[in-house]
Formats: structure tokens, C-alpha cells, sequence
């Protein structure tokens, strides 16, 4: 982390499943941040669901709505970002972040992750006949990305309340040393 950082907000990063929105709601109430998820940002100025946008648009022009949330994101203080699984994989979302963000990786195993999302049929990126083997490929290409994350935290066998702790813990570390 540089000492000329300045910390206003807290971006949480990791894989779709690794408790991003859970943790960061806990994480925002503990902190008297506002909380906000890209995916809502971006559904909501689309009019449309996620699932929508993919079928209708392709990943690509997700990506790009992505990425214009990003890029109003950079004006907000004293907020946790959730954000897609995908975004810090598209140009340079995650460069963008941490201008203004502690980030912070939440990190989760691909067999722990099946196990949160198995039941979630609004996952595009897991329409498909091996769900499983899907998480483990798409892990295994964003982990470069994710691993650039200010902090990294481990999510399995925690519950969101330990896991918010240590965000909050590391959150108040790093601002203290700026």
C-alpha cells in the first residue's frame, strides 16, 4: 500500500459467492459508510437484470456499464463498494479503485463457492453443464487479478459477522498508517 493513498472508500473484490454484498452491508453499517453494489448500479441504469444485459447485449457491453460505474464511483466518499466478480478484470477497473479505495479481496475455494451459488439461476456465467468446472476456470483466470487486492481475506468456514470484523480491522490499519 503507498502512504500517498487516501482511503475514502472500501472496495470489496473476489469471485461471485465469496460474500461480497453480505459482507459489505455488515461492513458499511460498522463503518457509517454508505453501501453500494455495482451490479445494482448497473442494472438499475440499464432497466434491466444482469441476465437480461448478457443474453441481450453480451459480456462485453456488461463490462462496459461496468465500467462507467467505476468511473462515478471515483467521486463517492465514506462508501463500500461491492463489486462484480468480473469488473477488476476489464481495463483498468481495478487501477481506478484504488485510487480512492482500500481493496480487499474476499476468497473463497471454487468448491465453496458451487456450494454458495449452485441454487442461484440468475448467474449467467453458470448457465451451463458444469457449473463447478466453470468457477474453477474463471477463478483460476482472475486470481492474478484479485491477488493485486490491497488485503487479501479468507471467506471459508467464517461467517459474514468474522469476516466484516477483519475487513473493518484492516480498513482502520490502513487508514491509520496514511
Amino acid at each position: 500500500m503507498s502512504a500517498a493513498r487516501q482511503f475514502r472508500n472500501l472496495a470489496l473484490i473476489g469471485f461471485m459467492g465469496s460474500g461480497k454484498s453480505v459482507v459489505g452491508r455488515l461492513v458499511a453499517g460498522q463503518l457509517d459508510f454508505d453501501f453500494v453494489d455495482t451490479d445494482d448500479l448497473v442494472e438499475a441504469a440499464a432497466g434491466r437484470s444482469i441476465s437480461q444485459l448478457f443474453r441481450e447485449e453480451g459480456e462485453l457491453a456488461f463490462r462496459q456499464r461496468e465500467r462507467a460505474v467505476v468511473l462515478a464511483l471515483a467521486g463517492r466518499q465514506r462508501t463500500v463498494i461491492a463489486t462484480g466478480g468480473g469488473l477488476v478484470t476489464y481495463l483498468d477497473n481495478l487501477a481506478l479503485l484504488k485510487q480512492h479505495a482500500l481493496v480487499v479481496c474476499l476468497w473463497a475455494s471454487a468448491a465453496t463457492i458451487y456450494e454458495r451459488v449452485r441454487h442461484h439461476h440468475h448467474r449467467p456465467l453458470l448457465q451451463t453443464p458444469d457449473p463447478l468446472g466453470r468457477i474453477r476456470d474463471l477463478l483460476a483466470a482472475r486470481e492474478p487479478f484479485y491477488r493485486q487486492a490491497d488485503v487479501i481475506i479468507q471467506t471459508e468456514c467464517r461467517n459474514p459477522r468474522e469476516v466484516a470484523a477483519q475487513v473493518v480491522h484492516q480498513f482502520h490499519t490502513a487508514v491509520s498508517q496514511q
